[in-house]
């Protein structure tokens, strides 16, 4: 056998030299798994000037399975050449300190522990997770860590004019296509930023505009992200360019508010493709535009899922550390399928599924884990919370309250690997932010606030279905209301493909009795779906009739879902963008008049207004316009 042969084989390597090479294919495993990210972000600039829109979001679906197909490469590779199942600890241990070696100079380190993390906890006994053997903690620290060129561009207006800088943001983006009115794109960014940075501006000696050298990119979009610096002041800023219908791009907008850059920058909706070297450098702008986003979320808004579950572990952690209150379970109407449960000082809730799911549901584990899989890998479009998923979770079990205890025991006693004095282990869940369910925001909104809450409730299964959702469930329990108003699905175990449903009209009835029978006199389909019916149990309440039938009528209507079925049989492809049509330059500023971009909201007739009155029982409520100040 030649001598090179024995000398690599794993029996034979020193200690040292295993925990070496074995470190270098963890991180050439990474290393492959991020230069495939990237490619698949510069892939999607290229389809974007394209306008292959189709392609563009088959693109972000498949990006999302790359993660966990490196790792399983990476797995399969340390077990068949260097037998890593039967390593022990001391190597381990010792692979951990190589690999931080490895870090040293690398421009991801904080995805590279997390890989680590990711081909470990599957090699390795759970009772080896711990910072001895993988990175509880991070090691190597992101701080200054930057990309030749910068991560960011600086423009100087005071030295360079403002619309030449305007101009060069514009054209540093690097597109090919050419903006077809640039001119007339440049004033309507210099008017949209005159109407709302404060003035008169004093300009500071520090004053300038940073902004991210990538683009990013979502469905038929193109963003880019700065921020106006001067003096202690920073106004950050989102500049959407489109393809117009000559053929060439031009800028739709800018956004300007926290609200608005909150409502883009969203896990509600689909993830971003951006060509980043460093990645936490791009974080950290982002994190400074927006610093109520956590920065687990962010990292999950980019397609990084595992840097972002990853934070979010360890920010938990953190408050469980910080904190004494208890588990309890949700509060509001038992699901069928899941059982929820929530630490009230800490804004998620946690989601098991049951070991039997309550009739009428006819749907089994496998199927409801399919479904979040839809949703992960679908265009939320910001109607749709995002999950993240986890398996083998230990939780405090002092902090769990008896009922909760006594209620997963009794409904998911499977998913419990493990209960001991101290610890509860659940063996898979799924986490969400807590949002207030929209049938308890109901029951206690003033008229104003219903209102608003009920049209944004048709405007969800409107582009939800745009994008060839059908949400199924269309209970009020099932949809929740965000910070900014916005009224969110979060219960998937129905959820279908729009053109996968038979949407119909109930036919008439033979006789008089066939109305009182007990069964339908017609015959019904598991994918048949007969919207006149939702009137049944979404509009008992006469005020939510009244708003519903004025704004969302259409919705009881078959022909409507068949309508919106067609067209996306016919290949159109549904964007619902991130901000209302009035904030688009060609509404502000139709005919050159400048129309002013307005916060969220949503204007009650006050005629509507006092009918809601009278039939709330005559209570006065303010009345007018609702707009929510506080995702």
């Amino acid at each position: 056998m030649p001598a090179s042969i024995i000398e690599t084989s794993p029996s034979s390597r020193h200690p040292g030299e295993t925990a070496r090479v074995v470190a270098r294919a963890l991180l050439e495993g990474f290393d492959r798994h991020y230069r495939l990210f990237r490619e698949a972000a510069r892939e999607a600039s290229a389809l974007f000037e394209r306008a292959d829109w189709w392609a563009l979001q088959q693109v972000t679906t498949e990006r999302i399975k790359f993660y966990d197909i490196r790792v399983q490469e990476a797995v399969h590779r340390l077990i068949s050449e260097f037998s890593a199942d039967s390593l022990d600890d001391a190597v381990w241990q010792q692979i951990k300190r190589e690999y931080i070696v490895l870090l040293t100079e690398h421009k991801q380190p904080e995805l590279a522990e997390s890989f680590f993390n990711s081909v470990c906890c599957q090699i390795l006994h759970r009772s080896y997770y711990h910072n001895a053997f993988i990175f509880v903690r991070p090691a190597a620290s992101t701080e200054h860590i930057d990309s030749t060129p910068p991560s960011y561009r600086c423009y100087y207006p005071l030295r360079d004019g403002l619309r030449t800088t305007i101009r060069n943001i514009v054209e540093n983006t690097g597109f090919r296509r050419p903006f077809n009115e640039l001119q007339r794109d440049i004033r309507r960014l210099l008017r949209a930023w005159r109407m709302h940075l404060p003035y008169p501006m004093v300009l500071e000696a520090n004053h300038q505009i940073q902004v991210l050298s990538a683009v990013f990119y979502r469905n038929t979009s193109a963003y880019v992200m700065g921020k106006v610096i001067n003096g202690g002041q920073q106004y950050p800023f989102v500049v959407a360019i489109m393809h117009d219908q000559k053929g060439g791009l031009m800028v739709d907008t800018v956004l300007l508010t926290t609200e608005q850059l909150a409502i883009l920058v969203n896990s509600s909706r689909a993830y971003f493709l951006v060509d980043m070297e460093v990645p936490s450098a791009y974080v950290g702008f982002l994190h400074s535009m927006l610093p109520h986003k956590p920065k687990g979320e962010l990292y999950s808004i980019l397609g990084l899922h595992k840097q972002g579950k990853t934070l979010f572990y360890r920010d938990f952690l953190h408050h469980l550390q910080h904190s004494n209150d208890e588990f309890i379970v949700a509060p509001g109407i038992r699901g069928l399928v899941m059982t929820v449960f929530t630490l009230p000082s800490y804004p998620y809730v946690f989601k098991v599924i049951k070991d039997v799911i309550s009739p009428p549901k006819q749907i089994n584990r496998d199927q409801v884990k399919e479904k979040y899989q839809l949703v992960k890998s679908h265009d939320r479009v910001g109607r749709m919370a995002d999950t993240l998923e986890y398996s083998g979770v230990a939780f405090p079990k002092r902090r769990f309250t008896p009922a909760l205890l006594q209620e997963l025991r009794t409904l998911a006693p499977s998913s419990i690997i493990e209960e001991t004095e101290d610890t509860l282990l659940i063996r898979h869940l799924y986490i969400e932010r807590r949002l207030v369910p929209l049938n308890i925001y109901i029951d206690k909104a003033n008229d104003d606030q219903l209102a608003h809450a009920v049209v944004e409730f048709g405007n969800a299964l409107k582009e939800l279905a745009a994008v060839n959702i059908f949400a199924g469930d269309l209970l009020y329990k099932n949809f929740g209301v965000t910070r900014y108003g916005r009224v969110v699905f979060y219960d998937y175990d129905e959820i279908d493909y729009l053109v996968h449903c038979n949407f119909r009209k109930i036919p008439q009835a033979r006789h008089e009795e066939d109305e009182l029978a007990a069964e339908p006199w017609y015959s019904v389909d598991p994918k048949d779906v007969f919207p006149e019916e939702f009137g049944h149990f979404l509009l008992t309440d006469p005020r939510v009739r009244q708003v519903f039938m004025t704004y969302h009528a259409d919705l009881l209507d078959y022909r409507w879902w068949q309508g919106v079925q067609a067209r996306i049989v016919a290949g159109d492809v549904g964007d619902v963008l991130p901000y209302p049509s009035f904030q688009r330059f060609s509404t502000m500023f139709a005919n050159g008049v400048v129309r002013p971009q307005r916060e969220q909201e949503t204007v009650i007739p006050e005629g509507m207004a006092s009918h809601l009155r009278a039939l709330a029982g005559g209570r006065k409520r303010p009345l007018g316009r609702f707009s929510f100040d506080s995702d």
